[in-house]
């Protein structure tokens, strides 16, 4: 990632009754809230693809597998390597995963039910990158699946939409062992996605009909997995004190919190119109280290050490100290507004400013 300017400057812009800026009141460190996501170039499908949960066609050779996935919180390595790739053609958006597992099983059979209940395998699509409007696909080793819509994350309100439905989704598993069967042990099972370009290209800032070479989209994986006893020979997640076990979370892209609805963290899919990303340059964002501090921001004011901040007058203003990285600390205005607050930060050098709100909207003017 580029270094941004040492030097960011608050822009600070309200009437003269409040007189001149405040002193500095406040100071935090948010470094440990800054995520670089990882990025995936995804080539371009030219051929056909079947799906049954197996990756033989050639186009799907041509793909590069991911990293394998870390723990959500990026601490614990876990214990079943996940990889995933991804290809892309007008009508799809296609997403295979091979996932190690020696006990395969699961129980939800009906659409949309909690699929996470059960081991599974999801995906979050972003096209817009706005944190709004986005898709989640969750889907376990029976094939069950469950597609809903969030108009923003849980955080700010959202209301997930379960009635949405990509009709055109195509997905399959395929399992290298039997599944529900405890008697023997497994080897892996694979998920293999085609997910309608339409459907997903109308989630974002406006629909457009094609993708160009180069756009950039926000999307994360997530496998849910759960400690499981055998109970009548059937599997069933842990319990202990009648309580079930925390699920283990294991990602892509860092997350740094058990917490997937947290957008501004997900990875980058740039697409390229090449049938291999072999040699195709990544376009760095430049503003995303800053992005990042916002969304830092943001979250410290509704959730973390800046909560206090809530209880101030309607007008109030206070400047922030905030380091976010080993360069000098950024000055940011906090603004108590009607509605809740705002964030101010203008960088400097050109002349860009930065606002986030109580809703966890970024805009840049």
């Amino acid at each position: 990632m580029r270094q941004i300017p040492l030097l960011v400057a608050i822009f600070v812009c309200f009437s003269c009754k409040h007189g001149m800026n405040e002193k500095l009141t406040s100071y935090i460190d948010v470094t440990e809230d800054i995520v670089v996501p990882k990025h995936y170039i995804v080539s371009k499908n030219e051929g056909d693809i079947v799906i049954d949960g197996i990756s033989n066609e050639s186009s799907w050779k041509m793909a590069k597998f991911s990293d394998s996935f870390i723990d959500i919180e990026g601490i614990d390595t876990p214990k079943y390597d996940t990889k995933i790739k991804m290809l892309w053609d007008e009508e799809y958006l296609y997403v295979y995963s091979e996932m190690e597992e020696p006990h395969i099983w699961a129980d939800i059979k009906n659409r949309d039910e909690v699929i996470f209940y059960n081991n599974d395998f999801e995906v979050f699509i972003d096209p817009s990158g706005t944190t709004k409007n986005y898709a989640e696909i969750e889907i376990n080793a029976l094939g069950t699946v469950w597609d809903l819509l969030l108009d923003k994350p849980y955080r700010s309100s959202g209301k997930p939409n379960n009635h949405w439905n990509l009709n055109k989704l195509k997905s399959a598993v395929h399992i290298n062992g039997t599944i529900n069967d405890s008697s023997d042990i497994d080897s892996m099972w694979s998920v293999e996605m085609a997910i309608p370009m339409k459907a997903l290209m109308e989630l974002g800032l406006k629909p457009y009909p094609k993708i160009d070479n180069g756009d950039q989209w926000r999307i994360n994986f997530s496998r849910v997995e759960w400690n499981y006893d055998i109970v009548d020979s059937k599997y069933q997640r842990k319990k202990v004190n009648d309580k079930f076990l925390k699920e283990y979370n294991w990602v892509w892209s860092n997350q740094k919190v058990i917490n997937m609805h947290e957008p501004e963290k997900w990875g980058v899919l740039q697409f390229t119109n090449e049938v291999s990303s072999l040699g195709v340059v990544y376009k760095e964002n430049e503003e995303m280290e800053i992005q990042q501090v916002a969304y830092a921001l943001f979250r410290q004011t509704k959730f973390g050490s800046l909560k206090e901040f809530m209880n101030l007058k309607v007008g109030k203003i206070k400047n922030v100290s905030v380091k976010f990285s080993e360069k000098e600390p950024i000055i940011a205005t906090f603004y108590k507004t009607n509605f809740g607050f705002e964030f101010k930060i203008r960088i400097k050098e050109s002349d860009k400013i930065f606002i986030i709100n109580e809703e966890g909207v970024l805009k840049k003017v």
